[in-house]
């Protein structure tokens, strides 16, 4: 009897012992599991709030940004840091140098041999001895992206194409264009190199510029040039088309740099700047900014623009 007793007791307390070892477990388990929780809403927190990542939107340029205008809020980056030429988005700089300049836009230039492209031999549908304002001249410079209108921009600052370069280059240091070189007015050489990061500042600092606004949205304009009158098209092929809301523009390829193109436009509700860099093939950039846009006014851009 009393050895029965005895094992019943023992019974009692391994049962006891055994309920307190399972209650501290499904404590630790649930501290766990609370744990394992925290992570994961900080970790979805931590995602809504990065940069688009590329591998979720394929993009063909070799460098892209695209950043909110007002708040900076970098939207969507892919290689942003590289440093890689830009061939004729430099002519906004150009453009930009000889407006501070105060210029008579009005003045009548001369086009000349020495504006010739003698580094890539460009083809140019502006003769030597032709005359043209300078305003034209930079129309052209920007919305057709003529080589010529904008190394004879650059001869005709004060002080020549040297002054004009380290104008430009100067610039560049003022408005925080820390990974930014220029070597000349039009972008031929392969010397003028930027990042996408300082494009977005200088992009935003040009769209200060009501000209270069005016000019870079121009889809075409018709002039006469002695006995001839020549139509030129906006380099930018999305000019004119309805889906877009372009405030600026610019196109650049040289075979070092690929195809470029930089933009502000009106996308998903907000003001944005977007930077391709290096897009290979003749449609790709397009092709790119069409699909920020898509993804941009998509569901994912939705959540942004109400977050």
């Amino acid at each position: 009897m009393t050895q029965r007793r005895v094992m019943l007791v023992l019974a009692v307390l391994l049962s006891g012992i055994l309920l307190i070892v399972h209650g501290f477990a499904g404590q630790a388990d649930a501290a766990k599991t609370k744990q394992i929780h925290k992570k994961r809403v900080r970790t979805k927190a931590a995602r809504a709030k990065a940069p688009r990542a590329p591998g979720q939107l394929v993009l063909r340029s070799a460098s892209a940004l695209v950043a909110d205008q007002q708040t900076g809020e970098c939207l969507l980056q892919k290689q942003p840091q590289a440093v890689l030429p830009i061939a004729s988005i430099t002519k906004l700089m150009t453009a930009m140098v000889v407006l501070d300049a105060k210029q008579d836009l009005s003045e009548p230039i001369t086009i000349v041999e020495d504006d010739k492209d003698r580094v890539r031999h460009s083809r140019s549908r502006l003769p030597i001895y032709t005359v043209i304002r300078r305003g034209d001249a930079m129309l052209l410079a920007l919305m057709a992206s003529e080589n010529r209108a904008a190394n004879a921009l650059g001869r005709t600052y004060p002080g020549g194409m040297p002054a004009l370069v380290a104008a430009m280059n100067a610039k560049a240091q003022s408005i925080g264009l820390a990974e930014t070189h220029f070597d000349d007015a039009s972008g031929i050489s392969s010397r003028n190199v930027s990042s996408a990061r300082d494009l977005v500042k200088m992009v935003d600092t040009a769209y200060q510029y009501g000209p270069i606004r005016q000019y870079t949205t121009r889809k075409e304009i018709t002039l006469r040039m002695g006995h001839r009158v020549v139509q030129y098209r906006n380099s930018n092929r999305l000019i004119g088309n309805p889906r877009w809301q372009i405030g600026l523009s610019k196109t650049g390829f040289i075979d070092e740099a690929g195809r470029c193109l930089v933009m502000q436009s009106r996308v998903g509700q907000r003001p944005v700047v977007i930077v391709l860099l290096d897009s290979q093939g003749t449609a790709t950039r397009y092709a790119d900014a069409n699909r920020i846009k898509q993804w941009m006014e998509g569901p994912q851009g939705t959540k942004r623009r109400h977050s």
